[in-house]
């Protein structure tokens, strides 16, 4: 069996995606959470990640690191992790890919907490920029493909990457137009609910990843236990 590694549910953006990617293909697996306990876990994480990052991802002896391989990897044993339209495909696998290697500004002035609300501080230019693109691929996959889901009626490995995108957009209020019909639909998935419940009901907090959020905006409402 599978078991993937992942860190907490408040923070770990990277973590969701093949969690969300394995629970909405009912792909089984051992789920074993490694907390972020201070600003830099690299050491003790490098006891099961070459990178000292997580998620990880453990199969018949070998570690499958980072989000994306983990995806390429799943998607050589499971049917539905791409599209099978070729078109939908090749756009999914380029939004996929296009969301794991750029939004810096999102990912830097955004930080992922699930548990919280926040009026964000005056957007930049570069997280404008981000923002109207994240909306223009949202827009652009649901007119092409038909929805409710970025590349048709199924949902894959494209809604799992920006999965945690729907969570900063309701953290933050960030308007992606037409797109917020797939962000409604993505929170609403049961698997999301189940992420968010498991969040919600964390006590850890790590003070780096706090002191990120204090200086993304002003929270108005933290839903957090403790």
């Amino acid at each position: 069996m599978y078991e993937l590694i992942t860190a907490n549910r408040n923070y770990s953006s990277w973590s969701l995606r093949p969690w969300i990617l394995m629970r909405g293909l009912d792909i089984a697996f051992r789920d074993r959470i490694e907390p972020f306990t201070k600003p830099s876990n690299y050491e003790e994480f490098r006891a099961f990640s070459p990178t000292g990052q997580v998620p990880v991802l453990l199969h018949e002896g070998r570690t499958i690191h980072d989000s994306l391989g983990i995806a390429l990897y799943l998607a050589d044993r499971h049917a539905g992790v791409w599209p099978t339209d070729p078109d939908a495909r090749a756009w999914a696998v380029c939004a996929a890919c296009e969301m794991h290697s750029g939004f810096a500004a999102l990912r830097n002035d955004c930080t992922m907490n699930v548990g919280v609300r926040v009026t964000p501080k005056p957007m930049s230019d570069a997280l404008c920029a981000n923002v109207a693109r994240i909306r223009e691929l949202f827009e652009e996959g649901l007119a092409r493909f038909g929805g409710p889901w970025l590349a048709g009626a199924d949902f894959t490995a494209v809604d799992a990457f920006f999965a945690p995108v729907a969570f900063r957009i309701r953290t933050y209020g960030l308007d992606v137009g037409a797109g917020q019909a797939w962000v409604d639909h993505m929170l609403a998935h049961p698997a999301m609910l189940e992420w968010e419940r498991q969040a919600l009901a964390e006590q850890w907090r790590e003070e780096s990843h706090e002191a990120e959020l204090a200086a993304a905006g002003v929270i108005t409402a933290d839903y957090r236990v403790g």
